[in-house]
């Protein structure tokens, strides 16, 4: 019973972190600029990598290669909002302005 318990949450944990890695590429590719993307790029790429490394601690059981695991997941949740912040500040201070979605009168943007 525990196992089976066990297994559909490994299962649940990849999937959902499949899905948050999926929609981040996503959003990678179709936002508009550095602000947006490094935005979606350090929220759900941090969530999907949190979820999936969660998943691997659960699957290994008491060992201690489940210990680096956790201590990977630590480093992930540190360095990828870090290192989108630092893109996004470099960024700012380049001059690259923010994209504004205009739109006139009639609903229709340019």
């Amino acid at each position: 019973m525990i196992e089976t318990i066990r297994f559909w949450a490994i299962v649940a944990l990849v999937a959902f972190g499949l899905f948050f890695t999926f929609v981040s590429v996503v959003g990678v590719i179709r936002l508009p600029d550095v602000y947006a993307r490094s935005h979606t790029a350090s929220q759900t790429d941090t969530l999907g990598a949190g979820l999936t490394l969660a998943a691997v601690a659960l699957a290994l059981g008491w060992q201690h290669a489940t210990v680096y695991t956790v201590l990977l997941l630590f480093f992930v949740f540190i360095t990828n909002p870090t290192a989108a912040h630092a893109i996004a500040r470099s960024a700012a201070e380049s001059g690259i302005v923010p994209y504004e979605n205009t739109v006139d009168e009639e609903g229709e943007s340019p």
